[in-house]
């Protein structure tokens, strides 16, 4: 029966939870995915878990934080004056706002959470929500192409 290998394109089913349970994502609310094997669309251990699997198999892996989301890095935790949002926004503790960054010259528009509001500081954090958590996945291999 054919394995999973690197460049393949696999449809499967899977859920990922923290380690307290929560369900972070699931594809029983959009269906099933479909991704290829090292085209990096998910983090490397999503997808290596994937390989030499089999049509129908089921697996359940723990990556730890280097591979799922990385670790907190402290140089995307920053610290702005609340003008940088303009009048419109009124930056609140917990809340992520999209933000436009300058990187390698070009525009990009990425999430911030906002981690707190000292008067004209906001504190927000760049790091991706996921960074430095654990992440528990259930797989199920549909199709293997």
């Amino acid at each position: 029966m054919k394995k999973v290998k690197q460049g393949d394109h696999v449809t499967i089913e899977y859920k990922g939870m923290l380690d307290n349970g929560e369900i972070i994502e699931s594809s029983a609310k959009t269906g099933p995915f479909e991704l290829e094997i090292g085209g990096g669309l998910m983090p490397p251990g999503f997808e290596n878990a994937l390989v030499d699997m089999k049509e129908g198999e089921e697996k359940t892996v723990v990556l730890q934080p280097d591979e799922a989301f990385g670790y907190k890095d402290e140089k995307l935790l920053h610290t702005v004056n609340r003008s940088v949002f303009g009048e419109d926004i009124t930056p609140k503790t917990g809340v992520v706002l999209g933000m436009t960054v300058d990187k390698n010259g070009q525009k990009q528009k990425i999430p911030a959470l906002v981690t707190a509001v000292n008067g004209e500081e906001v504190s927000i954090d760049f790091n991706h929500p996921l960074a430095g958590k654990e992440i528990t996945y259930k797989f199920v291999v549909i199709k293997i192409k």
